[in-house]
């Protein structure tokens, strides 16, 4: 069974998140912010991170950048999954937003919220099947 942490500031993001994996077969491990993430792959090492930037403590970007700068970690896919949009909001605008902002990798997938559900298990299966 492939595993996904969720790492979103928003338990009701959370829940859903963890509800629809489940209901597509996967193992789901979740984090309220970028430490409890870095907690979260310290036990056990996802096969997935979907990822909300803004958040408190240690934000979604620095975090980001942490898993992206550790050989070990580095291999993951991550999907950014937030509310904060491009101009237009459309998810093709949006993903190329975030891909234009200095120190923040291209992410492996992008959802914008609110979450598509079917948009977000089509980025997945693409990603880790």
């Amino acid at each position: 069974m492939k595993k996904i942490l969720v790492v979103d500031d928003e338990q009701d993001v959370r829940v859903y998140l963890t509800r629809l994996f489940e209901e597509n077969g996967y193992q789901v491990s979740c984090a309220g912010d970028g430490d409890k993430a870095l907690d979260a792959l310290g036990a056990d090492k996802p096969d997935l991170i979907t990822l909300d930037i803004s958040m408190p403590h240690k934000s979604g970007a620095k975090f980001y950048r942490q898993v992206r700068s550790e050989p070990e970690l580095s291999g993951i896919p991550v999907v950014l999954v937030t509310g904060v949009t491009g101009p237009t909001g459309d998810p093709a605008d949006t993903e190329r937003f975030y891909s234009t902002r200095r120190g923040v990798p291209r992410p492996d997938g992008f959802v914008a919220k609110p979450i598509d559900r079917d948009e977000m298990i089509a980025v997945v299966k693409r990603l880790i099947g």
